[in-house]
């Protein structure tokens, strides 16, 4: 992880054209290369952002980072305050709550939910960002990737994108696409999830349990 506050001003060309005047910012750029602006306020939501796979390059004064798609994100220094670089080491991922983990395991046990003729091939299928909740099997062979949470939000969306990029490295896999399931998904999360060609559905956590209830069993209880 390396940090830099500084005085600067960013530009960003690509799905839309953005520009932040000069001011001091703290841009954080991550050890998958995702690269975040951020101001003094505003909670965790980045003023700009570019995700991973990106590519950095430093000049005098400028920094210019872009990606396959044709975005840009171009950071003109005035005057760097801290620049430090911070080894964090292997993630092991958000542990889910009760109620994502649940999901997760009645997703499973009924994936029609999610898309009709879907299979589970496993749950919690491993990357180096952390695991994906569902990995599945579409009725034309394609791969899809799961991600379940409680309540579908832009970071959803985001995970779901850095897991999809790492799991299309897979020739095996590829080409894989990918599901944002949650009990509700806000219409910001959604904006986002149609510009990069992801599906969201929103579950029922109560149906989910009453399909679970009535699913036969080969001996009774």
């Amino acid at each position: 992880m390396r940090l830099v506050v500084a005085r600067c001003e960013v530009v960003y060309t690509g799905r839309l054209s953005a520009h932040l005047p000069m001011a001091t910012r703290l841009i954080m750029v991550k050890a998958d290369g995702c690269v975040a602006v951020h101001s003094d306020e505003g909670a965790y939501k980045p003023l700009n952002w570019m995700t991973a796979p990106n590519h950095l390059v430093e000049g005098e004064g400028e920094w210019v980072v872009s990606n396959r798609a044709g975005e840009k994100l171009v950071i003109r220094f005035e005057e760097v305050l801290s620049d430090s670089r911070h080894v964090l080491g292997p993630a092991p991922g958000l542990a889910k709550d009760g109620v994502e983990a649940e999901l997760q395991r009645l997703l499973a046990d009924a994936p029609f939910v999610l898309e009709e003729g879907l299979s589970v091939l496993r749950r919690e299928y491993p990357t180096d960002l952390g695991p994906v909740d569902l990995l599945c099997r579409d009725p034309s062979g394609q791969v899809v990737a799961v991600e379940v949470k409680r309540r579908g939000e832009i970071d959803g969306v985001e995970q779901l994108t850095r897991y999809l990029e790492r799991l299309n490295r897979d020739p095996a896999l590829a080409p894989v696409r990918g599901i944002l399931a949650a009990q509700a998904i806000t219409p910001q999360a959604r904006t986002l999830a149609a510009a990069r060609g992801l599906a969201c559905v929103e579950v029922d956590y109560d149906a989910l349990r009453e399909v679970e209830g009535n699913a036969p069993r080969l001996f009774p209880v």
